[in-house]
C-alpha cells in the first residue's frame, strides 16, 4: 500500500522542474495513478501539441489566461476556469497574453512518458 502524505503542500515546499522556454512546474502530487501540477507559463510560451495514450486532464486556471486548443477548437480559460481533456485528445496549451499564467492540471494515471507528438 502507498503511504499517503497528510502534510500541506504547495510550490514552496513541492519538487519543481522546468521546462520548455522558462516555465516551471511543481509536483503536488505524485503518485502512481494521480499526477497534481502546478505549473507557470511566462508570456509567448507554451508547450508542443500532444495527446496522451492513457492519461486524461484537467486543467485549471489560477491566473492570467490559457490558450488551449483541444482537438482543434481554441478555449480561453479566465481566473477559476477549467477544461477536462480526454486521454487520446490533441491538445496544446500556451500563453498568448501579457502577464505570467498559472493553472494546476491534474492527470490520472500520470501524463509523464505518456506523450504522444503530434506534428
Amino acid at each position: 500500500m502507498n503511504k499517503i502524505n497528510f502534510s500541506a503542500t504547495s510550490s514552496d515546499t513541492a519538487e519543481h522542474y522546468q521546462w520548455g522556454d522558462g516555465c516551471d512546474g511543481w509536483h503536488l502530487v505524485r503518485s502512481p495513478n494521480l499526477s497534481v501540477i502546478q505549473e507557470r507559463v511566462p508570456p509567448g510560451c507554451g508547450e508542443v501539441h500532444h495527446f496522451h495514450n492513457h492519461a486524461e486532464q484537467f486543467f485549471f486556471v489560477l491566473s492570467g489566461i490559457a490558450t488551449i486548443e483541444v482537438d482543434g477548437t481554441t478555449h480561453l480559460l479566465h481566473p477559476q476556469q477549467g477544461i477536462h481533456v480526454s486521454a487520446g485528445t490533441p491538445h496544446q496549451l500556451r500563453n498568448a497574453h501579457g502577464e505570467d499564467l498559472i493553472f494546476t492540471v491534474t492527470s490520472t494515471p500520470p501524463s509523464h512518458g505518456d506523450r504522444v507528438i503530434v506534428d
